[in-house]
């Protein structure tokens, strides 16, 4: 039996990024807690068709094989930087690209980062909705993280680790963790 997928998908086209850097993190989290096979893409994997696709068949094979592995997975992981009170355009037109029965049902992790507190509602007014809008289980914990909450793009914050563990503890309701499996096997 093949372990359960986890995508992660960083909305930014920056490298090094703290929204890749969030995202890595929660996967690998979770990864270790429940045992999932994990993928972490950002938009520069996503490739330049991107920007020029009006539907899902103009990408070419790079971009359609990562959308694939989104909605082939068992649970997301999804990051966003903050631009301007919102999401970046192309995140969100990569999301377009998705038939919303797709994501119908599935548990995802949301979360997003910012320069600042002034954009933490981000992720509870903007992502929420928008995955909502495709019947996803958003997972009740949602996760911000400004720029104090980083050093050298890890993670470094005692609240934001708790804030983690929060919703990492949350999948639990989709997934048993590898310590429950292990002692249901015995």
């Amino acid at each position: 039996m093949s372990a359960p997928k986890l995508v992660g998908l960083a909305g930014s086209f920056n490298r090094p990024s703290k929204t890749f850097a969030l995202v890595e993190n929660i996967a690998g989290l979770a990864a270790e807690k429940y045992g999932f096979d994990n993928t972490i893409y950002d938009l520069t994997d996503v490739g330049p068709s991107l920007g020029q696709a009006l539907r899902r068949d103009d990408l070419d094979s790079r971009a359609k094989e990562v959308i694939d592995d989104i909605v082939n997975a068992d649970v997301l992981v999804i990051g966003a930087p903050t631009y301007k009170g919102s999401y970046p355009g192309l995140f969100k037109h990569l999301i377009d690209l998705i038939d919303p029965h797709e994501l119908r049902a599935k548990p995802i992790i949301i979360t997003a980062t910012g320069g600042g507190d002034r954009h933490a509602l981000m992720v509870e007014h903007q992502l929420r909705p928008l995955f909502g809008f495709f019947m996803a289980h958003t997972l009740p914990t949602a996760v911000y993280a400004s720029d104090r909450d980083f050093t050298n793009y890890r993670v470094s914050s005692d609240p934001l680790s708790n804030r983690i563990g929060e919703v990492i503890g949350e999948l639990a309701a989709f997934f048993a963790s590898r310590n429950q499996t292990l002692i249901a096997a015995e």
